[in-house]
């Protein structure tokens, strides 16, 4: 190919790509094993027979790639291009999905898929970090701000493909061998193979950024002092005590309802669940629930642009909040009617989705200041951690009280939620579309 008169290469760094050739396919990719480890896995080992204690516990564990993630990530922008991390990152999740395939039907599966299971965590955190690096190195200004939306709807995407499509595939196949191991192993198998499909294509169509260059290993000393500087900024915040309790407190009942949530919806009846089959499952809460989530999302979002986080922030709080009741009267009715069921989770959802724009963006207030970037990054460290936490007894708590008492609690639960929203500190217009640009 020729260009002002001279032969451009495959190779060469300035050749353009046009974003829509694979900024949604990357995000895709980002979504995917994230989605798979976070949620789908819990809904693999209850079909696989552990108890919520045990399937929440370990489940729970595979957040810690996430909270430790800024700890690493200077490694990402100093060793190798972000090009190569995201190429790297995707085969380790594609080699990931083949392992847990491979040895989810032998009689050591729980250690095993567990194994591979952090393994995708890790290289998917940190493929998190190469590819939001590379979207700002590969797009202009104009660019980064257009697709921004793109990068949502993909990512959310990823979910229907993983709670929805994945999930409903196990069923159906689980409908014919008769065997969840069985079905699971197919359905990772697949996945693998779809996900090392999209590995290649990024390795062919990812753009070269000329600004996407390795850094100095002579300057990694200096790099990392930095760094440290960047931390012990963060921890100086006025009212950091205050700022650190709303990440860790905000969604401290949520975060205990979504581990239970799958387990409940696929438990037996006469063990105080709903019974869904998977594919029932994957319509109710892989679909339709993403969609109320992503809904809510939208319009929270909408809001805040046009009055200011602050004067939509309560509101937030109880649409967040309030719809937890669902699950209570879903627990004491146990409905047969799928639609009934669906409605109350994706109202739930819907509220969850709307409320979790306050989190967002205060976190973004959060980290304004001197090294916003790195900030940012170690909210979503605490993020994860809030997750994490509370997730990891909440399994046992739901089989120490039954479902009943446990969505109970979830309610108890928001109440440090409500505490630490009026604690915080918060600028009148910010979130304002005027006052965001």
């Amino acid at each position: 190919m020729l260009l002002n008169g001279r032969v451009l290469r495959s190779n060469d760094k300035d050749i353009p790509r046009n974003p829509w050739w694979w900024i949604p396919t990357l995000y895709f990719a980002q979504g995917l094993p994230n989605v798979l480890v976070a949620t789908v896995s819990v809904v693999v080992y209850k079909n696989l027979g552990l108890s919520n204690t045990a399937a929440a516990f370990y489940t729970s564990w595979l957040y810690l790639p996430w909270v430790l993630k800024p700890l690493w990530s200077p490694v990402v922008d100093i060793l190798r291009t972000r090009r190569w991390w995201i190429w790297t990152m995707q085969l380790l999740v594609g080699a990931g999905l083949a392992s847990v395939a491979l040895t989810i039907s032998t009689n050591y599966f729980l250690q095993l898929t567990l194994a591979f299971f952090w393994l995708m965590a890790f290289s998917s955190a940190t493929h998190d970090i190469a590819a939001d690096g590379f979207y700002m190195l590969a797009n202009t200004e104009r660019q980064q701000a257009m697709f921004s939306g793109i990068r949502g709807v993909a990512f959310n995407t990823a979910k229907i493909t993983a709670q929805g499509l994945l999930v409903a595939i196990a069923g159906k196949l689980k409908e014919r061998t008769h065997d969840f191991a069985t079905a699971w192993s197919m359905t990772f198998g697949i996945a693998a193979g779809a996900y090392m499909c999209l590995a290649a294509y990024h390795r062919l169509i990812l753009p070269r950024p000329v600004t996407d260059n390795a850094g100095s290993i002579r300057s990694m000393k200096h790099f990392f002092r930095e760094f440290l500087v960047t931390f012990k900024l963060f921890f100086q915040k006025p009212r950091i005590v205050t700022l650190l309790c709303f990440l860790l407190l905000y969604r401290f009942g949520e975060a205990q309802l979504l581990k239970i949530v799958q387990p409940f919806l696929l438990e037996a009846r006469d063990k105080g669940g709903l019974g869904l089959t998977n594919t029932e499952f994957s319509l109710v809460y892989g679909t339709a629930g993403v969609i109320a989530l992503v809904s809510g999302a939208v319009l929270g979002g909408y809001l805040v642009s046009r009055r200011g986080l602050r004067a939509v922030l309560w509101p937030m709080v109880f649409v967040m909040h309030l719809p937890d009741v669902m699950f209570v009267f879903l627990a004491y009715t146990q409905p047969q009617n799928l639609w009934l069921t669906g409605s109350c989770v994706a109202l739930e959802q819907f509220g969850y989705g709307f409320g979790f724009v306050a989190y967002m963006l205060y976190m973004i207030y959060i980290a304004r200041g001197k090294y916003p970037t790195a900030h940012y990054a170690i909210c979503t460290g605490f993020m994860a951690l809030s997750l994490m936490l509370p997730g990891m007894w909440s399994g046992w708590l739901q089989d120490k009280i039954g479902y009943h008492h446990f969505f109970m609690w979830v309610l108890l639960a928001t109440i440090p939620g409500f505490i630490v929203t009026a604690l915080i500190p918060l600028d009148r217009d910010f979130g304002k579309k005027h006052a965001a640009d």
